[in-house]
């Protein structure tokens, strides 16, 4: 006897960008580095600027260059104009995430992007790694930064989603910084916690699962 497919467990669901889908850390850590020495700044460390990675950037200046508002300005146009030139195209596709997209989008459940990225880079990724199709909504921060919280990030992706048509009642995010699993959480939205990231282990608190694979990561799916 065949046995039927598992039921997916989620309605909608929201996936994050950096560090859950691809790995952007080369392309945004060399961009910031060209960022302090063109602010004639010293360069941080490789790891240190490895924090930079996943925060909303006008956050990250502040907390971790003590930038104020002004500094900062001055340095998002610095960053953004070497990024979209160079630095986007400098990431890798994890292995099996592509696969895991695609099984989500043949079982029909509405799928939104929720990045604290801006959403024009975060597009242009998408299509370098030709995964636009997978997702119905590509959901960001706003080209202008007002939008960059992850809750602001995942309260946009789940108006667009409603308006969409898409039943919210059960709802996940997939990500792996505590950003996402706060962010959805203001939202009453469950998270699942990959670990392929750069979210340190204590980062998955509140996590409603952990995943170590893209396999562990369709079963949690009910994929």
């Amino acid at each position: 006897m065949t046995r039927p497919p598992p039921s997916p467990r989620y309605s909608a669901i929201l996936f994050d960008l950096d560090g859950t889908i691809v790995d952007s850390a080369p392309g945004i850590t060399s961009t910031l580095a060209y960022t302090f020495k063109q602010l004639g700044l010293p360069i941080p460390t490789p790891a240190e600027l490895l924090r930079w990675v996943g925060p909303p950037i006008l956050d990250a200046f502040r907390d971790f260059a003590g930038f104020d508002a002004e500094q900062s300005a001055t340095a998002l146009t610095i960053y953004r104009t070497k990024y979209l030139a160079e630095g986007v195209y400098d990431a890798s596709l994890y292995p099996g995430v592509a696969e895991v997209l695609h099984a989500i989008h043949a079982a029909g459940i509405p799928l939104s992007l929720a990045t604290s990225k801006p959403e024009t880079p975060a597009r242009a990724i998408l299509e370098h790694f030709h995964l636009i199709e997978p997702f119905d909504h590509l959901t960001g921060a706003s080209d202008d930064e007002i939008r960059s919280a992850k809750k602001d990030v995942v309260e946009e992706a789940l108006l667009r989603l409603k308006a969409g048509g898409a039943d919210l009642a059960h709802t996940v995010l997939v990500g792996d910084r505590h950003h996402d699993v706060d962010g959805a959480a203001h939202h009453g939205v469950p998270t699942i916690f990959v670990t392929w990231g750069y979210g340190s282990p204590a980062e998955a608190a509140g996590a409603f699962a952990v995943v170590d694979t893209p396999e562990q990561l369709l079963e949690a799916l009910g994929l």
